[in-house]
């Protein structure tokens, strides 16, 4: 298991990379996970996905 650092590490080097489309890779990679039974790598990428939208802020209306 990913440490808190290594979690927030990962989605802001994502974010830098790919912008807003990371939370949906993110959400992605967590979903092929899931679909394998990797159950564990799945949480990791949820974590991911959430922390990248932390980043993000709140929506705009």
């Amino acid at each position: 298991m990913m440490s808190e650092m290594q979690i927030h590490t990962i989605a802001r080097q994502m974010m830098e990379k790919h912008g807003l489309t990371a939370i949906a890779q993110a959400a992605h990679n967590a979903q092929s996970c899931e679909t394998k039974g990797d159950i564990e790598e799945a949480k990791e990428w949820r974590h991911i996905e959430d922390a990248m939208k932390l980043m993000r802020g709140p929506h705009q209306s």
